[in-house]
């Protein structure tokens, strides 16, 4: 009987340290923090740290009047800045506040327009959130809709129209670092007829860099 005891004793022992090892071994797993730089897992970004991004060469942001289509808006330029607010331990949600939000050398094929004069990206700062292995959304801040102003010289004379958005969804990448947006809706609010009802955004920007750091190192999302 004792045997026996000292027996079952021993295997319960073992199978403590078993299962002890496999949750470490877990919890190493998921170790880090959502946004890191360096590689995957790798050093943790800082709150405060300010991200920024703009579109690779040779890449163009446009805005469609269409889903999909080739009529619209054409900017070779385009760049973001963010501050990140909130980075946990992944898996997880990290935040950030979208400072920034430029686009401009911007060219149109609308019919009736001749020229765009600017686009403007109102109510800023908005909020992001960044999912683990997910999407990144940006939504509204406290400063009002997710809103856009183009002013587009036309045949008629300058036309100011203004766009919202409900929300934007981008997708990450830690090939190269990027987000990639793809034909989110903005829906006129106001503007003349000739302002297109609807604009389709569509734009890659990378590599994301965190611009608080030596080096300005990529950013990746875990």
């Amino acid at each position: 009987m004792r045997k026996r005891a000292l027996l079952a004793t021993t295997l319960l022992a073992v199978s403590a340290t078993l299962a002890a090892t496999t949750q470490a071994g877990a919890t190493g797993s998921t170790a880090g923090e959502v946004l890191t730089t360096g590689s995957a897992g790798g050093t943790a970004v800082a709150i405060g740290d300010v991200l920024s991004a703009s579109l690779p060469t040779g890449t163009k942001a446009r805005i469609a009047t269409t889903q999909g289509g080739s009529t619209g808006i054409t900017c070779s330029t385009s760049a973001f800045t963010a501050t990140v607010t909130g980075n946990p331990a992944a898996p997880g949600t990290a935040t950030e506040s979208v400072t920034a939000h430029t686009l401009s050398s911007c060219t149109t094929n609308i019919i009736g327009a001749t020229g765009v004069q600017s686009i403007t990206v109102n109510n800023l700062p908005f909020s992001t959130a960044v999912v683990s292995g997910g999407a990144l959304t940006v939504t509204a801040g406290a400063a009002g809709p997710i809103q856009t102003t183009l002013k587009i010289n036309s045949i008629l004379g300058l036309m100011t129209c203004v766009y919202r958005a409900g929300s934007l969804t981008a997708t990450p990448s830690n090939t190269d670092n990027s987000l990639t947006f793809t034909d989110q809706l903005f829906t006129k609010v106001s503007g003349p007829g000739m302002c297109p009802a609807n604009g389709y955004f569509s734009a890659k920007y990378g590599p994301v860099l965190d611009t608080s750091q030596a080096g300005s190192p990529a950013v990746f999302v875990n």
